[in-house]
């Protein structure tokens, strides 16, 4: 269904707008941010920790406002961003424990390294972040032909990842905000 519609809005789109490679790359960005929630999860999944870590979430809000400030963006909308991201990883987190609790014989085998494994990534997609936010601040400015581009960006993300529903409604959620307005 979401294939249909963003090869019907490409199908309509005029050569005005500019290329979406600029959105693509944030949101595969996202996509892959939402893709390592599953390490996250299978870090913790059967362990005494929860999936909500308001510390670590903080950490990372702290360092995102700090690094936009730095890019020359607006502290409050980056941080607005990646709450969204944090949001939505959370949530796939919760649909997979709800997914292995119902049943255990698809819960992973092994278990991640947080510290060493998951989060050096997660800083990185961070820092990309920051890069392509600034990268294309101008285009998500203009709110109309943002928008567009978005709805286009992220259905080639679901089909470039393959993103099962659960993953695609976290996507959609995640990069709501990178449009303005």
């Amino acid at each position: 269904m979401m294939y249909l519609l963003v090869a019907g809005l490409a199908a309509t789109m005029t050569t005005a707008l500019p290329p979406s490679g600029d959105l693509n790359a944030l949101v595969d960005l996202s996509a892959e941010r939402l893709l390592l929630a599953d390490r996250v999860a299978a870090a913790k999944f059967g362990t005494d920790q929860p999936i909500d870590d308001p510390v670590r979430e903080q950490q990372v809000l702290d360092r995102a406002a700090a690094m936009a400030a730095e890019a020359g963006l607006g502290p409050a909308e980056t941080v607005v961003f990646f709450r969204a991201q944090i949001e939505m990883s959370k949530t796939v987190q919760r649909g997979l424990f709800d997914r292995w609790t119902r049943h255990p014989e698809r819960a992973p085998a092994d278990r991640p390294d947080l510290a060493a494994d998951v989060r050096p990534r997660l800083d990185r997609i961070t820092a990309a972040f920051i890069d392509r936010l600034a990268a294309t601040a101008d285009l998500r400015a203009a709110t109309r032909r943002c928008r567009d581009l978005l709805l286009v960006a992220e259905g080639e993300a679901d089909r470039r990842h393959r993103l099962d529903p659960l993953h695609e409604k976290a996507l959609h959620g995640a990069i709501a905000p990178i449009c303005a307005g």
